[in-house]
């Protein structure tokens, strides 16, 4: 736009330098055929946009947004168009205690009370993007920054609407994921009535007051303990049923043994045992008494 303005400026000079009697009349002609090129050149470039990959382009005739959209690629349009690039990719809202995960000081993470009225403190990532075919839409009745107009404050507003319904501990715990896709639901209506589709809703923590956590704290450390106690008690237990197995099999088989061996059988092992000893290096002598035990002298002492 800018070069047809430039071009219609030194086209109009050349006009006024034509008709001037002067001796500059004769320069009046090219300078007006430069201003009819810059003119041409001008209208070319205003009629050719080029829309880079995951952006939209949304067209404004003297401030009316125009219903259709353009897509990537390279079009030819009115050159009397601007046009408006929106970003159609993913993009993410986060509200984080981290400060360089925020885009800005409004997006801390939100304080909410919970249904026993207490304070908890949540970090959470908000995953969306435009819907294209909604971009006139939302040009005309939000302009370009959606962000702060829609996402932030429909986002922090849910989180503390539905946060009511459940107690501290049931967040950090047990109702997480249905908290979060609650949160989910209620926010992606609101932001599809608005040309902007939810993709995804994570909460990434849960900060409880520092009282609930030392409770919980407590309550896990005593669980710990219980079940530590109940695999001692349970291997003791074992121990005292293994030394029981033991003492029943020794007892078995001395009742076994005793109940087998006769006195044919006693005489024959000590006499067995009379051999070895006789045939050991050293001297012995060996008195049997009638039926007492026998008595062994060593013959070298």
């Amino acid at each position: 736009m800018a070069l047809i303005i430039l071009g219609l400026i030194v086209m109009i000079i050349g006009i006024v330098i034509a008709r001037n009697p002067s001796s500059i009349q004769r320069l009046g002609r090219p300078v007006k055929l430069a201003g009819i090129i810059l003119m041409l050149i001008g209208l070319i470039a205003a009629s050719v946009v080029q829309i880079e990959a995951g952006q939209v382009g949304v067209k404004k005739l003297f401030g009316k947004v125009q219903p259709d959209v353009l897509s990537s690629g390279l079009h030819f349009i009115n050159p009397l168009l601007a046009i408006v690039d929106l970003d159609v990719k993913t993009q993410n809202y986060t509200m984080s205690g981290i400060q360089d995960e925020r885009a800005s000081a409004a997006d801390d993470p939100i304080h909410v009370l919970t249904s026993d009225g207490l304070e908890v403190v949540i970090d959470l990532t908000v995953l969306y993007r435009l819907i294209p075919s909604e971009a006139p839409k939302l040009v005309q009745e939000t302009g370009t920054d959606y962000v702060d107009k829609i996402v932030r404050p429909i986002a922090r507003t849910k989180i503390r609407d539905n946060a009511v319904y459940y107690q501290a501990v049931e967040l950090y715990s047990t109702k997480r994921d249905e908290f979060q896709d609650r949160i989910f639901k209620s926010i992606e209506t609101d932001f599809k009535e608005r040309g902007l589709l939810l993709e995804q809703l994570l909460v990434r923590n849960i900060t409880l007051p520092q009282s609930v956590r030392s409770a919980i704290e407590q309550k896990i450390n005593a669980e710990q303990e219980a079940q530590k106690m109940q695999f001692v008690l349970q291997k003791e237990t074992q121990e005292a049923e293994r030394k029981r197995v033991e003492a029943q099999g020794i007892a078995d088989y001395q009742r076994i043994i005793n109940q087998g061996l006769t006195d044919k059988q006693l005489q024959y092992e000590q006499i067995k045992a009379y051999l070895e000893l006789a045939k050991s290096q050293n001297s012995k002598i060996i008195i049997m008494g009638g039926g007492s035990a026998p008595i062994i002298l060593d013959t070298k002492n």
